[in-house]
């Protein structure tokens, strides 16, 4: 290698290492406020004297969550600022979040319909910074280091677990509902910083020729339609199993404490440890492959739910296997899905595509949640995690069979 070539070299992999850790900020930037919503807010507002039912409206703070590829195409259209277009929302949503945080801070913890809108309007908040960031990642990230760049997001996510959600429950035991806000406010802050270390090439002025974002621009791509039918596919099975597990657990006379630590130390665990073995499969295999052992291994431990609600499979121990291992198999599956929808995802509106696919996932994900208990009630954990079993087994073959007709470009397509 020459000298000359040298400081570029180096200059690439400093670059390689920056997009790697602003990325590792901006989605601890979404994670912190939303675990704090979504597992500090809850036993909080419980303890407080709140009844199941009005926390149970608190279920409003997903739907931004669900409905985010309706204003997707916005984000990749409109820059907030002339020098900075995805950061730029980034800035302005972030800033918005810990104003939302702060806000909090008055309404104490038993004031649910004052707590229910902020927490609804700090959603949607995340809900854009999240299109922002996932279209950055698209955009910048090269072919080979979209595994790695997943990777980073599940661990961001698990940290947010840990310093939102965790972190959170304990300020609030030991210095109360505001010392708990102003703090994690303050954690908020940090990762702002990121959002300023973004580093963007598109022009300030876009080509007036090029076409608009749009959610009919993304159908009218035939790859990534076949994308979309895996996303609406592949994870129908899950919700119908985790969103019972718990209850399942305690049917079975799990202990809660018990199931806490199961919960807590398998998210922890599995959203480190998964994310980086996901990151090797993909690297080591591609999509396919790695999808399909994930898609079988999901089907086994749903297998052995069934066998232990039909008594088949006796003691906790195999349940608390499936149940830790089912998690670990699920930070998988995020990082190779949405490593496959940034390959789906074009240049010219990579936050639009890779928001539709996302939602679509997540979409499916919470109907199998809704229908869940029903069927539980109705024919009983058996029938409920057999069916499961069955649709992972099917939807797992449909994905392998997906992508071995069509593979998906490693290079996002669009011109440049």
């Amino acid at each position: 290698m020459t000298a000359l070539a040298m400081p570029s070299v180096q200059s690439a992999v400093m670059g390689r290492k920056r997009l790697f850790a602003v990325l590792a900020g901006l989605y601890l930037a979404q994670a912190i406020p939303s675990y704090l919503f979504a597992a500090a807010l809850p036993p909080i507002m419980r303890e407080a004297g709140m009844s199941r039912t009005s926390i149970g409206y608190l279920s409003i703070w997903f739907l931004p969550l669900l409905l985010k590829f309706f204003w997707a195409p916005v984000v990749d259209r409109i820059r907030p600022f002339a020098w900075a277009h995805r950061a730029g929302w980034v800035i302005v949503t972030q800033a918005g979040v810990i104003l939302s945080l702060l806000c909090l801070i008055p309404l104490g913890p038993t004031n649910i319909w004052g707590i229910a809108t902020v927490g609804l309007i700090g959603s949607l908040l995340i809900s854009t910074q999240d299109i922002a960031t996932d279209g950055y990642a698209a955009a910048h990230l090269a072919p080979e280091d979209r595994p790695i760049g997943n990777a980073i997001q599940g661990g961001s996510v698990a940290f947010g677990v840990v310093i939102g959600g965790t972190l959170g429950l304990i300020l609030y035991a030991q210095i109360g509902w505001t010392g708990m806000l102003l703090t994690i406010a303050g954690f908020s802050l940090i990762p702002l910083a990121a959002a300023f270390a973004m580093r963007e090439s598109e022009a300030a002025q876009p080509d007036p020729s090029a076409p608009r974002p749009s959610i009919m621009a993304f159908l009218r791509r035939r790859e990534v339609r076949n994308i979309l039918w895996i996303a609406l596919i592949y994870r129908v099975s899950e919700g119908l199993v985790k969103a019972m597990e718990g209850s399942y657990l305690v049917d079975a006379g799990v202990p809660l404490t018990q199931i806490g630590y199961l919960s807590g130390g398998a998210a922890a665990t599995a959203g480190l440890a998964g994310a980086g073995v996901a990151a090797w499969l993909l690297h080591r295999f591609g999509s396919g492959v790695t999808l399909g052992l994930l898609g079988i291994l999901r089907t086994i431990c749903f297998a052995l739910f069934t066998a232990h609600a039909l008594g088949l499979v006796t003691g906790v121990l195999p349940i608390f296997g499936a149940a830790g291992f089912q998690t670990l198999i699920r930070y998988m599956e995020i990082v190779a899905l949405y490593s496959l929808f940034m390959a789906a995802s074009s240049r010219e509106q990579p936050g639009t595509d890779f928001t539709i696919l996302s939602c679509a996932q997540l979409i499916v994900y919470f109907v199998g949640s809704l229908v869940s208990g029903r069927i539980a009630d109705w024919l009983g954990y058996g029938a409920l995690f057999s069916a499961a079993t069955v649709l992972s087994l099917i939807a797992t073959l449909a994905t392998m069979r997906i992508l071995a007709a069509r593979p998906v470009s490693s290079t996002p397509q669009g011109p440049s």
